[in-house]
């Protein structure tokens, strides 16, 4: 009998109507799925005999092959990306002027390519519109949560060679992981991987014409002749695609799973769901050799709180009592689908490290005919992907059930957020959002206890005790050396002490009215918390609203360390270093103590997030960041983001492990965490947002046969203050074949893993240097998948396999984010809010803010029920006359063209007309509300409503957005990038 315990029989053995994916070796292949792709309605896909290639997109490029133009020996690597765009913004026909000649077409599953004479080409040529000047960012305007990249050309000369380091063999082995931790040794830090002489970088870059915007330095025009058809756009792989809803079966082990953009259902039946667990790629390669080929990284991005929609089964919990749950006397992983029960039951052999184990007496059962234990649908655990356990006191601090969690309510007082009338507002809303605090399934109250403080130099602590008439409060102006003056009274069950809340969030902001005190600490009411919990022997959050840096004198007072004459410097990544020290400290003893702190910032200038961020950034917390805070424009949006920080669903004190089957392991781990060894993932709190990207590393070869297994395990306090086990399982295809490989990779996955990765990498490199890895890993990807996998075909075609067609979009619009941008006209502290943001998020929030949701409803069907299908992120796609809803996530922006029709304008926003009384629920401005409200209520965060019309000033932090666009402070357009990446491949192939 086979290893895997459920590969014999159903559910595991039979293929379910509406699944997906392709056979991975278990009983008859899936039926046809349905999953919508990139850029088209739904297709139904039939997996392709052994021999077969995987669907590739062809792009063909007419342009002539370059010269070749050595480079002097030991001259430092210069990207041509770096300079190939000039920074103004695309004209209207961008997408189509960009290239001479491109041709898609689809290599099938089962034919072979058409013969070149039957390519049908579609060369044009358009005349050079005039040379646009780059645009200048209005003053005072700033910039926003996403902002592209790449600072303008320097003069550059005339052609560009790029120097490379010769590289032994022809394979693709070059790079190994994208970012190794600091520079290796050579010119500019970063050894570009080359072919040799024949190989060598350099000549000029083939593509658009000269002297029309985004011309890249030195392009030679390859156009000639009559003027001639234009290349239709949305010919060109798209990320936008139909919405429909499918049902996602678990139960075929390496099955990708629907796109994030995609409405599914998930059913449980062995594997995870794609909502916990999603990985880079569902098929490994079978060895290391294979994986340093390929270059695509092997990595799983894991959400083990994510949020299930209510039309799919919450987790169940199991409860085996004193003994616990059962594990492996080896490895130590825990009782799952993948554990084989042999010798009548009495023993079983773990899937991971094929030791075998005695069952426990008590959990002792029968096997049915098949092999498999009568009670395997009466046990999650044998059955699911995911599930609970109740655990023991073994999982416990000090062997003793832990107290239910606190929330600490820490507010600055000082001038700044009195005078804004902040701190009323954060009162009024306490009384009212501490009756809806997260409690446990059929619980009537929430055993989550409260406690408050307010702070400018010195901290202030309440203590409102249900048996005081008054709340009294008592002062610590010791900052050095922090305590918590009072236990008894200070943190408390909000439903028994509601009277004294009530009038302690009174008092507040008449007690501090006329203060004058513009100093705050920070460090030292960190310090407080961590103290209060201590005393308490519980875990808990910290809710900071902070106003300024802390420059009063205490522990972790901060100078202003921001200097733009660092941008575009190798001293560029010390913007992004939080100094040492006190924080460093501080995080360490949070989550020791289970202590997570989330940061609402309301800055009016440079407060030195990367520092003030740090001890959040390490313990699951979130930053909020409200610059310039006025209540009238941003108080409902803070209001909005601080009622989803305190509903949300959350654990605490909480240490993730993942286990693997033999072969590879996880070595990497980037996201909100602490690490205290390599193994255990520490977080203070994880929340159904949090994302903890995990990469894997061969140690062995894997077999086909057995595929690859994976056990994350999160020990966690509920909010209840129950100890639990959340298990999430998933198993994977392995492969020898690298076309099983990309026809198995997740490319909003992939892109999730570069962003960390990068975000990562800028902490200690220059950012030139990530961006020219960015690009070679991209080229390195894609030139392996069309020498091994694609059929034979001319030079000038680009080849992209089905499953990445759209990764060169994703790759493009990350390198134009604000943290690889070399500009000084962006700020620093926004660089590092989204630097660290994007370290913390999952697959879906990092495909939402590297490809925004361009809706159009000037033309919408406001009888539909169907969600607004988006359009491409172009300004191609903007018409004078419409009007268009914008989001990614952070941002929000309602355009309006400058023809728009006032009567759909007033229609939008329910204003009277001049000749008849408003309609009270007009139809279009109920279906346009609709749409925003559930997009706000989708997203992990709120998102502030900007209005901005067509060629008005504010219109510059819309275009930002539109990523297949060039941006606005340099960095190439969607069409420019593929034509450079298209060029890096035939280097690399030559």
């Amino acid at each position: 009998m086979s290893q895997q315990g459920y590969v014999a029989a159903p559910p595991y053995s039979q293929a379910q109507p509406g699944m997906g994916a392709y056979q991975g070796g278990f009983g008859s292949g899936p039926t046809q799925p349905l999953y919508g792709h990139y850029g088209g309605p739904p297709q139904a896909f039939s997996a392709p005999p052994a021999g077969k290639i995987a669907i590739t997109v062809v792009m063909i490029f007419s342009y002539p092959a370059p010269p070749a133009v050595s480079a002097p020996y030991g001259q430092p690597p210069h990207s041509l990306y770096n300079s190939m765009a000039s920074p103004g913004p695309p004209p209207t026909q961008q997408l189509t002027n960009q290239m001479s000649s491109m041709n898609l077409g689809i290599q099938g599953l089962q034919s072979p390519p058409p013969p070149a004479s039957s390519v049908v080409q579609q060369p044009f040529q358009t005349p050079p519109p005039s040379t646009m000047a780059p645009p200048q960012m209005p003053p005072g305007l700033q910039s926003p949560h996403m902002s592209p990249l790449m600072s303008p050309p320097q003069s550059p000369p005339e052609s560009m060679p790029m120097a490379s380091q010769s590289m032994a063999g022809t394979s693709m082995a070059g790079m190994g992981r994208p970012f190794p931790g600091p520079p290796p040794p050579g010119p500019g830090g970063f050894q570009q991987p080359g072919l040799g002489s024949a190989g060598q970088f350099g000549g000029y870059m083939a593509g658009p014409q000269q002297n029309m915007p985004g011309a890249f330095p030195g392009a030679q025009s390859a156009m000639a002749g009559p003027p001639q058809k234009k290349l239709d756009p949305d010919s060109i792989p798209s990320i936008v695609m139909k919405q429909g809803g499918q049902v996602f079966t678990t139960n075929i082990r390496g099955q990708v799973p629907p796109l994030v953009t995609t409405d599914f259902t998930v059913t449980d039946q062995g594997n995870a769901s794609p909502r916990f667990i999603r990985c880079t790629t569902y098929s490994l390669p079978c060895t290391a050799d294979l994986a340093k080929q390929c270059q695509v990284p092997l990595a799983a991005i894991i959400k083990p709180f994510a949020s299930l929609p209510k039309n799919e089964t919450p987790l169940y919990v199991v409860n085996h009592g004193d003994t616990g749950p059962v594990r492996c006397n080896r490895c130590k992983a825990y009782m799952c689908p993948y554990m084989q029960f042999i010798d009548g039951g009495r023993r079983y052999q773990c899937g991971f490290c094929n030791c075998v184990n005695e069952v426990p007496v008590f959990y002792f059962q029968h096997l049915d005919h098949m092999g498999r234990r009568v009670d395997f649908y009466e046990r999650p655990e044998l059955s699911l992907g995911s599930y609970e356990f109740v655990a023991t006191l073994d999982y416990c601090k000090n062997n003793k059930p832990p107290n239910p969690p606190a929330y600490i309510f820490m507010i600055d007082v000082s001038y700044n957020n009195i005078k804004s009338g902040l701190v009323k507002l954060i009162c009024d809303e306490l009384k009212t959002l501490l009756e809806k605090l997260p409690r446990e399934e059929g619980m009537e109250t929430s055993a989550i206890k409260v406690g408050f403080v307010t702070y400018n130099k010195v901290l202030h602590f309440y203590n409102v005790k249900s048996a005081l008439a008054q709340p009294q409060m008592m002062v610590v102006s010791d900052t050095a050396e922090m305590f918590v003056p009072l236990l008894d009274g200070f943190l408390v069950n909000y439903q028994d002490s509601r009277a004294v809340i009530y009038n302690l969030l009174d008092q507040i902001p008449d007690m501090f009215a006329d203060t004058a005190e513009s100093e705050t600490v920070f460090a030292p009411v960190i310090q407080a918390g961590v103290e209060a919990f201590k005393a308490a022997e519980c875990s808990g959050k910290l809710f900071i609203f902070q106003s300024s840096m802390p420059t009063a004198e205490a522990p972790g007072k901060l100078k202003n360390r921001d200097d733009k004459k660092l941008v575009n410097t190798d001293k560029e990544k010390t913007l992004f270093q939080p100094q040492k020290g006190v924080y460093e400290q501080l995080s360490k003893d949070c989550v020791a103590s289970g202590c997570c702190v989330d940061l609402f910032l309301f800055p009016s200038q440079y407060t030195d997030i990367a520092t003030m961020a740090d001890v959040p950034s390490h313990t699951g917390g979130s930053v909020y960041k409200y610059s310039n805070f006025q209540i009238e424009t941003d108080g409902e949006h803070f209001l909005r983001d601080l009622r989803k920080d305190v509903q949300k669903s959350i654990g605490f004190d909480a240490i993730m492990r993942v286990r693997t089957s033999t072969g590879f392991r996880a070595t990497d781990f980037f996201g909100g965490i602490y690490m205290n060894n390599t193994t255990d993932v520490e977080m203070a709190a994880v929340d159904c947002d949090n994302g903890v990207t995990v990469e894997f590393k061969h140690d062995d070869t894997l077999s086909e046969e057995t595929g690859a297994l994976m056990q994350c395990a999160l020990l966690y306090t509920t909010i209840g203050g129950q100890r639990r086990l959340r298990i999430h399982n998933l198993s994977l295809n392995c492969s020898s074949q690298l076309s099983e490989l990309y026809k198995s990779c997740e490319t909003d996955s992939l892109i999730n893993f570069f962003a960390k990765s990068a975000y990562r990498a800028i902490l200690n490199q220059p950012l030139k240097n990530v961006r020219e890895i960015l690009v070679n890993q991209t080229a390195h990807m894609l030139a392996c998948y069309r020498k091994n996998c694609a059929s034979p075909s001319a030079a000038s075609q680009l080849i992209l396999p089905d499953a990445m067609k759209v990764f060169p979009v994703y790759m493009n619009s990350l390198m134009k984010t604000a943290p690889l941008v070399g500009s000084t006209e962006l700020s620093t502290d926004d660089r590092a809010h989204q630097r660290l943001s994007v370290m913390a998020m999952g697959v879906e929030d990092t495909q939402l803010l590297l490809y925004p949701r361009l809706i159009p409803l000037h033309n919408i069907d406001v009888n539909s029920e169907k969600p607004a299908t988006p359009v491409r992120c172009s300004e191609e796609r903007l018409t004078d006359s419409g009007i268009f809803l914008l989001e990614n996530g952070q941002s929000m922006f309602l355009w309006l063209g400058q023809a728009s029709s006032p009567d759909l304008i007033q229609s939008l926003f329910n204003l009277p007309s001049l000749c008849a009384l408003p309609e009270l629920d007009n139809p279009l401005s109920r279906k346009v509300r609709s749409i925003i409200s559930g997009l706000l209520e989708k997203r992990s965060n709120s998102m502030k409503l900007q209005i901005v019309r067509q060629k008005d000033k504010p219109e510059m932090l819309f275009r930002q957005f539109l990523v297949e666009d060039k941006g606005l402070h340099g960095g190439a357009s969607y069409m420019d990038f593929l034509c450079y990446v298209h060029r890096e491949i035939r280097q690399l192939l030559t």
